[in-house]
């Protein structure tokens, strides 16, 4: 839709920082209405920068959901790119969101705050999961604590999950933004296209089935992405290549009898049609590429250094 839209008052982009499982993409997507940003309880699911758009007749909020911010970075290249990912980030936004979780505050958090000190844009604190703390006099204590750490334009307690406080988040981010005319129509909602999206249903599920045994061997590439038919009869034919590293890990994620793949595989296509409004045929298989997390040329081609 390339229609006209009126001026909003304010219009900016919103960055989504925090350490790895503070909750970033089940905030976003709560924001959006909708499943954008993939999520799984194991730390950083996350791995590509990914733009949600709100628009309202007051503003457009672009919420840049990143990877999470973590010291260890170990040895391995995938690591790195998602460090810089988020880090750079902070150079483009208006704003920066610091979601923290509950009342966790250690290394990892200083570490996350200190980048954001250099950043230099307003910094609104979201404490997340304040649902689960109990008794609920501990978060005052909390919130005087963390406004101690930094002069944050806002601190707002919120519940990604159940939407506490999320409206009331929203108008205060916005409210920091400049004022200026939509940057992307109305109904766009992301950047990403759908094959992108298509590819990311698929490691989600993968995750949140094998992240004990596989939580970061595993990424997804679509080879074919296709519109076949017409009206009503239309749908979308997708195969989806997941990679290994190791042999072993092939027979895990097709499991035996090929029961993985199967569940996996028909868990991801029914969040597609939701998602797409259409059916789909989705053809999964897999293959060993050997260390393709530590190798750059490898994880290019995957779209992790873009």
């Amino acid at each position: 839709m390339t229609g006209h839209s009126p001026p909003l008052a304010h219009c900016g982009h919103v960055a989504l920082i925090g350490r790895p499982n503070a909750g970033k993409s089940t905030l976003l997507n709560r924001i959006l209405g909708q499943k954008i940003s993939i999520t799984s309880r194991k730390p950083q699911t996350t791995r590509h920068r990914i733009l949600g758009i709100k628009t309202t007749e007051r503003s457009q909020v672009i919420y840049v959901d990143t990877p999470g911010l973590h010291r260890s970075t170990g040895r391995r290249v995938i690591n790195r790119l998602m460090n810089r990912a988020a880090l750079d980030a902070l150079q483009d936004v208006d704003v920066v969101l610091l979601l923290a979780d509950e009342l966790r505050w250690g290394k990892e958090e200083d570490f996350v705050l200190a980048r954001l000190r250099r950043c230099r844009r307003p910094v609104v604190l979201a404490i997340n999961k304040v649902d689960r703390i109990k008794p609920r006099e501990r978060l005052l204590p909390h919130i005087e604590m963390l406004g101690s750490l930094h002069p944050f334009a806002d601190i707002v307690p919120i519940s990604a999950r159940s939407g506490r406080n999320v409206a009331l988040l929203e108008e205060r981010l916005a409210a920091l933004l400049p004022a200026s005319p939509p940057l992307f129509p109305e109904d766009q909602v992301t950047d990403r296209s759908e094959r992108f999206l298509a590819a990311e249903l698929v490691r989600e599920k993968l995750m949140r089935r094998l992240g004990q045994e596989l939580p970061y061997a595993l990424a997804v590439e679509v080879e074919r992405f296709v519109l076949e038919g017409k009206g009503e009869r239309d749908m979308l034919r997708i195969h989806a290549l997941i990679w290994v590293e190791r042999p072993a890990q092939k027979s895990i994620v097709i499991g035996h009898q090929g029961r993985v793949l199967k569940a996996v595989g028909q868990q991801a296509r029914l969040d597609m049609e939701r998602l797409f409004g259409r059916k789909v045929f989705l053809h999964l298989w897999v293959k060993v590429k050997e260390k393709w997390s530590d190798d750059e040329r490898a994880l290019r081609s995957l779209g992790y250094a873009e």
